[in-house]
């Protein structure tokens, strides 16, 4: 898998509530919780961002409560995946229970800025910055079985598949 796009930048402890305000959880359709997606970190995101872009986050991304609409509202929007230099551990999880998408790195952040564009490998695990720097930035590549359950939509579809073990 390979995410190519335009980089949205947020700082550290990005917390659910910033993701998908509390006020707009009892909107049960993704793309109705799409159009609320990082709405209290910057209100103008939706207006900004387009279908494949890359949300890099600083650390303790997605902490907070354990809400499984964070991820979907972000998968939602066309955001192609989320790199931060770490993530809540159920925010991790719900990550790609909902199919979207998740990469660590501890250097990225400090590399790029709003608007760089760079490519994600999730096979390689290497992210490229073009333009700014000729030296790939390592990532811990996806295992294949997580892999299947980005590429199945999230692990309900992959069950429905019957590709769960």
């Amino acid at each position: 898998m390979k995410f190519t796009g335009k980089i949205w930048k947020f700082g550290d402890n990005i917390d659910t509530d910033a993701i998908i305000p509390a006020r707009y959880l009892n909107i049960r359709d993704p793309q109705g919780l799409a159009a609320h997606c990082m709405e209290d970190a910057d209100p103008d995101f939706m207006k900004k961002m387009k279908k494949g872009d890359i949300i890099v986050g600083g650390e303790n991304f997605g902490c907070g409560s354990s809400r499984e609409h964070a991820p979907i509202a972000i998968k939602a929007a066309g955001i192609a995946c989320v790199v931060a230099r770490s993530f809540a551990r159920i925010f991790y999880r719900n990550s790609f229970n909902m199919g979207l998408p998740i990469f660590e790195s501890r250097t990225l952040w400090g590399e790029v800025t709003d608007g760089s564009e760079i490519e994600v490998d999730a096979d390689t695990g290497l992210i490229r910055i073009p333009g700014v720097s000729a030296d790939p930035v390592r990532i811990q590549p996806v295992p294949p079985f997580m892999q299947e359950l980005i590429a199945d939509g999230g692990l309900m579809n992959h069950i429905a598949k019957g590709r769960a073990k």
